[in-house]
């Protein structure tokens, strides 16, 4: 397999280019998988499939292009990231994750090559390849995925998994690997690696600040059921002063990060908008109407698809959908503050016997 870097529409692009006479059956269900992964998923946080393109001898994936790097080569070249940095940079892949997971497709693959910056900083979580679609969130797994020191510790297990946690505890490495800029799990062989995680073997130093290290450690527990689940994590004290551009979401005074989460993809208004344009663009590159209904727009690997996608994205692009999230100061949202009230009260449920 190898990337390129290319133009298309005047947007660059990236070219994944696989060799077809040297991929397996594994590799083969890998890539249909990736494929498919990518065609349900349009968000701004997640590399998005322009076209697949199918020849004799080799598949090109047509992808959108990150020229900023990976976060793992980011942080080992310059080290750990800053507070307000590490809260944009998680609050993006949590948006991610949290829409991949309302589409009941897991990652399972998150780690820090895997998480891509664009030139202005913009986060997208790349590599679909080992992800999985579930009918709901509670199917069993049993297949171990992803790089071991992000790897939970049921993976270890042999036993069957559910996908969420999984995900859940990798960007609770993740999220240590921003701060510290180190790995909480480290070992010199895989038998040692494995009993650090499995024991739950890490500390946290005591100058990350409080509730970034409470955050970690409701991320980073044992039994998957007692892990943070995304929508707590999103109410946690230390992302509380997130806030996305409120023009990616219902026009509002300010948004959250949670109203980005729960919003759809925008108004309906925005979207007709946004389908004209393209329209226009497509009508201007010589795509007649008749074109676009005999080609169906979701199937990947038609080339009316990929001008499509491309000219769509620029239009969303311009509409401030690849801004970044903005750390404010305390905000005090009544509502919030009566969810962590809330969460802070012990849920055990016991049995009464009334007299």
């Amino acid at each position: 397999m190898e990337t390129k870097v290319g133009r298309k529409q005047q947007n660059k692009v990236a070219l994944k280019v696989l060799d077809k006479t040297k991929l397996d059956i594994q590799a083969q269900r890998l890539l249909s998988r990736e494929i498919s992964s990518m065609e349900a998923l349009q968000h701004p946080n997640v590399v998005r499939l322009y076209e697949v393109v199918d020849t004799p001898s080799r598949l090109y994936l047509v992808v959108e292009y990150a020229g900023g790097g990976d976060l793992h080569n980011r942080i080992c070249n310059e080290g750990k990231l800053c507070d307000n940095t590490c809260k944009i940079t998680f609050a993006q892949i949590l948006a991610a994750i949290k829409y991949m997971h309302n589409m009941n497709i897991i990652h399972r693959d998150l780690k820090g090559e895997n998480i891509l910056f664009t030139t202005s900083g913009c986060v997208k979580v790349a590599d679909l390849g080992f992800s999985t679609r579930v009918s709901n969130r509670n199917d069993r797994l049993d297949t171990f995925c992803g790089s071991p020191p992000y790897a939970a510790p049921e993976l270890f297990r042999d036993e069957c998994y559910l996908g969420p946690p999984v995900d859940v505890w990798a960007m609770g490495v993740l999220l240590f690997f921003m701060v510290t800029g180190t790995m909480p799990f480290r070992a010199e062989t895989m038998g040692k690696l494995r009993r650090c995680i499995m024991e739950g073997q890490y500390s946290v130093p005591p100058w990350v600040p409080g509730p970034c290290q409470r955050l970690i450690k409701g991320i980073l527990k044992q039994v998957p059921t007692e892990r943070c689940a995304v929508d707590q994590m999103l109410g946690c004290d230390w992302l509380l002063p997130v806030e996305f551009p409120w023009s990616l979401v219902t026009p509002g005074p300010s948004s959250s990060l949670r109203s980005l989460l729960d919003s759809e993809t925008g108004s309906l208004e925005e979207e007709e908008e946004e389908q004209e344009e393209v329209r226009s663009l497509l009508e201007e590159l010589g795509f007649t109407s008749d074109h676009l209904r005999n080609n169906q727009l979701k199937d990947s690997r038609n080339p009316v698809s990929g001008v499509y996608r491309i000219l769509l994205h620029r239009a969303q692009r311009r509409r401030g959908c690849d801004s970044l999230p903005v750390v404010r100061g305390m905000v005090r949202d009544p509502k919030r503050e009566g969810l962590r009230a809330y969460r802070g009260l012990r849920h055990t449920s016991k049995l009464c016997v009334l007299s």
